[in-house]
């Protein structure tokens, strides 16, 4: 009778039905939104025949173009990781007068359009422009060099961590510092040895979204970087070039590079997402 009960207990429907509904949508919904033109660029890419492809990639400037987006990316990424854990633990563990408008100010990259902060960065950094004329005498120059574009990507991407990292900081308990400090465990072992671990697997998530929102950006950067073959220069920049000289072999070989670049990128950052929650038992 209890293997009865116990078959029919593993048997029962769930209790929100429509599973192989939903399943059905969600594949058919990222088959045609995501798959299907990924397919179609790998498509167009393999029309091109494998030499020429190469020929392609191995352009001077596409490489400079790669290393720019990719480089960036990566830098504003880091920078966001490290100022975007800080915020995220002000905003969580303080309270303070105006705590609710720097909360609501970290979600403006999402609703200001790129190419408007874009201006606005170049105008401020510019050599004639607020800060740009501060650094300019100390020979610093932000504006129109790849430094303008990290400063650009570290602004939108800043939300990706701090919204990533916030709700895990809020399920922490203080019972858990306050424990530490007990046991004799200073301030800097504490957050390195008890906060840091757990938050490990949403750091590394938001890094990856910084990083790859930062790979894609264009509103935002064309204005600030300066666009200078070989110095400047971002990817998908030389990409509408390719496309406007009517060169879509170029602009295919340019975008499959990105894609491949990126995928492999973000499949080393997921694996070892995966690896750390396993390893602190976060979302498991």
């Amino acid at each position: 009778m209890h293997r009865t009960q116990r078959r029919w207990q593993i048997r029962q429907p769930s209790v929100i039905p429509g599973f192989g509904l939903a399943l059905g949508v969600t594949l058919s919904w990222l088959t045609l939104i995501v798959l299907i033109p990924l397919a179609g660029l790998v498509a167009r890419a393999s029309g091109i025949g494998f030499s020429s492809f190469l020929a392609l990639a191995a352009d001077p400037r596409v490489i400079a173009a790669l290393k720019v987006s990719f480089g960036t990316a990566f830098v504003a990424a880091l920078v966001n990781v490290v100022f975007g854990v800080i915020l995220a633990w002000v905003l969580v563990r303080y309270r303070f007068w105006g705590r609710r408008i720097i909360d609501a100010m970290v979600d403006l990259p999402f609703a200001l359009p790129t190419a408007v902060a874009g201006i606005a960065l170049t105008a401020i950094y510019a050599p004639n422009g607020w800060i740009g004329s501060i650094l300019e005498p100390l020979g610093l120059k932000i504006a129109f060099t790849p430094a303008g574009i990290v400063v650009a990507l570290v602004f939108v991407g800043l939300p990706f961590v701090v919204r990533t990292v916030q709700p895990i900081m809020e399920e922490i308990d203080r019972e858990v510092e306050e424990a530490a400090a007990t046991l004799g465990a200073t301030r800097f072992q504490t957050i390195s040895r008890v906060l840091l671990p757990g938050l490990a697997p949403a750091v590394l998530t938001g890094f990856s979204l910084a990083f790859a929102r930062g790979v894609g950006e264009y509103g935002s950067v064309i204005f600030i970087a300066g666009n200078k073959p070989y110095v400047s220069e971002i990817a998908p920049l030389l990409i509408v070039i390719r496309l406007e000289e009517f060169n879509y072999a170029g602009a295919t070989a340019i975008a499959v590079i990105m894609l491949i670049i990126s995928f492999a990128m973000l499949l080393v950052i997921n694996s070892i997402q995966a690896w750390s929650r396993r390893r602190y038992g976060y979302g498991a």
